[in-house]
């Protein structure tokens, strides 16, 4: 057969090292999709759902690190990728989408299905551009994949079913070596380190805060706190980072986070940023002198005003700065937060707890699904409140991994992200964490999980209601509005389209039913009947939602709805 454009893209694709494409078919991505068949080093993975696909390749990307590829048919086919991608992007894991195309002759004409992906893609993707041309493609597709390998981030190539089955342009296949080049190390400036170092040896009191920027570099992180008896905070993507067997570990700062986290961060006149653009500007220290190390330049001083900002990687940067610090004896702040550190910590431990007959706390279901797990799961989450029982629940060890919609926030993310971390790491078992509603969301993938054969445990969280929604309309003293869900049987329906149903509605039950769960060897749906109102706000934030729910309850007895006061005053939340 003649070599076409397809074959030419998929042999590109090979040589970046690309193993999996997650996509669905169409008659514009016909000719992709027959030279990936005749290729036969790559495998597409048929999902239900583009937005799927895309959320897919994105935790494919997170847990292996290499390049992912997704790709959807001309215009709803391709448009459908554009929630998932948003993610991708957002979260910087590299990932090339395929955007197939009406025909080129048609572009412009109002066609069936014709959109404009080159622009609708623009905002989610660092280069996205359109192949009009045999000549153009080779060169637009190796581009992409640097970008996307080295920059950390989406590119889009928009390409018209016809164009793709053209005979290609008389180019050899691009070497590995030159297609992908080796990642470099970046260092700040002697004097730039020499600056730092003065301005940490001169606090009297440095807390550090750490994100995902801190991968790979824990021996470095420790030493520094040491060095500095400095306690250690993290956000979200820093958990699985730093969290794990941390002694100066004191939580998590943030709407999510623990009361320590926040404490330590007050508490101190110095504060150094790791690797982190972490977004909530209320929780930073109002006093404290501020340094910031990340790779990109952007993310410096945009949360908080920085009084020296250094470009580097977190671990080749903290091996120039350690040398320069005077190590410190005083451990005063360091203890200190580790103190509130325990006290919070068992007041969260408290909560995972369950008696027979009692409710079913959605914390004992995360707390057991952590000790359950295998030393080398690959935990997904929700947004909202399993995102929460994630953050406070699952323990970090080092192999485990996390991934999440943490700064996207998107529904429905934990069940499709699975998908590619179970696809991209057959062996090793992949628990996803799912709201209700964010499962019913993208719900018809639950048949991907059979289809593919792949074994995740998806928990859903069935509480009945839009939870975290619910929490922060009544927190803030609006009459919860919007947020019931009517929900089936899960186990049930899962049982129907022949994949293993759990349901859990007794906290004597967690134990055993989670261990069966989890052992069974193919996909498993755990229906976990939990209480509908959980306290997941951060204690910094009490006073304000203690005027809330007072504004709440006078509105509930207004509106005829005092049984709602019974509710609350029974659950967890007026504690």
């Amino acid at each position: 057969m003649t070599r076409t454009v397809a074959d030419q893209m998929v042999e590109t694709l090979a040589a970046a090292g690309v193993e999996r494409i997650y996509g669905i078919v169409g008659d514009s991505l016909n000719g992709f999709t027959d030279a990936l068949r005749r290729h036969g080093g790559i495998q597409w993975l048929h999902v239900r759902h583009e937005e799927v696909a895309a959320f897919a390749a994105g935790a494919d990307a997170h847990v292996t690190g290499g390049l992912a590829v997704c790709a959807g048919s001309c215009g709803p086919g391709n448009l459908h990728l554009i929630n998932g991608l948003f993610d991708c992007h957002r979260s910087r894991v590299p990932v090339v989408a395929i955007a197939a195309h009406i025909p080129s002759p048609e572009i412009g004409s109002g066609y069936f299905q014709e959109t404009h992906p080159e622009q609708l893609f623009r905002e989610c993707s660092s280069y996205c551009e359109l192949v009009s041309t045999v000549e153009q493609m080779p060169r637009a597709l190796e581009i992409a994949v640097r970008r996307s390998i080295y920059e950390r981030c989406v590119s889009v190539i928009v390409i018209p079913g016809d164009v793709a089955l053209k005979p290609a342009a008389n180019t050899s296949a691009p070497l590995p070596m030159g297609l992908v080049p080796a990642q470099s190390i970046v260092v700040p400036s002697d004097q730039t380190l020499d600056k730092l170092a003065d301005l940490l040896n001169k606090a009297r009191r440095v807390t550090l805060l750490c994100g995902s920027g801190c991968e790979g570099a824990r021996d470095e992180l420790m030493q520094l706190a040491e060095a500095l008896k400095a306690p250690i905070v993290h956000a979200l993507r820093g958990k699985e980072h730093v969290e794990w067997e941390n002694p100066y570990d004191v939580g998590m700062t943030g709407l999510i986070g623990f009361a320590s986290g926040y404490q330590a961060m007050e508490a101190c006149d110095a504060l150094l940023m790791l690797g982190t653009d972490f977004p909530y500007r209320q929780f930073f220290p109002k006093d404290a002198r501020i340094a910031q190390i990340d790779i990109r330049a952007e993310a410096i001083g945009r949360r908080a005003p920085v009084e020296l900002g250094l470009v580097g990687q977190v671990g080749a940067t903290l091996r120039g700065l350690l040398p320069r610090l005077v190590s410190r004896q005083d451990r005063s702040h360091l203890d200190a937060a580790l103190k509130n550190y325990a006290e919070a910590r068992k007041g969260l431990d408290d909560l995972a707890s369950g008696r027979s007959g009692g409710p079913l706390h959605p914390q004992l279901i995360a707390r057991v699904a952590s000790e359950l797990a295998s030393e080398d799961a690959i935990f997904t989450c929700d947004v909202g409140l399993p995102t929460v029982w994630a953050a406070r629940y699952l323990a970090m060890n080092g192999r485990r991994r996390l991934v999440g919609s943490f700064w996207h926030g998107s529904m429905a993310n934990a069940m499709a992200q699975a998908i590619g971390a179970q696809a991209a790491f057959p062996q090793r078992q992949v628990i996803s964490l799912s709201g209700d509603g964010g499962f019913t969301m993208l719900m018809g993938d639950l048949l991907s999980l059979s289809q593919l054969k792949l074994p995740v445990k998806v928990i859903v969280f069935n509480n009945g209601s839009l939870g975290f929604i619910e929490l922060e309309q009544k927190s803030t003293g609006f009459l919860d509005t919007g947020t019931e869900l009517v929900n089936p049987n899960f186990a049930a329906m899962a049982e129907a389209i022949g994949i293993k149903g759990v349901r859990i509605e007794d906290p004597a039950q967690v134990q055993e039913k989670l261990a069966e769960a989890l052992a069974h060897p193919g996909p498993v749906l755990i229906d976990a009947v939990v209480n509908r109102m959980e306290l997941a706000m951060p204690p910094k934030v009490t006073a304000e939602m203690a005027k809330g729910f007072t504004l709440y309850m006078l509105k509930a007895v207004l509106n005829g709805r005092a049984d709602e006061i019974v509710e609350l005053a029974r659950s967890n939340l007026l504690r």
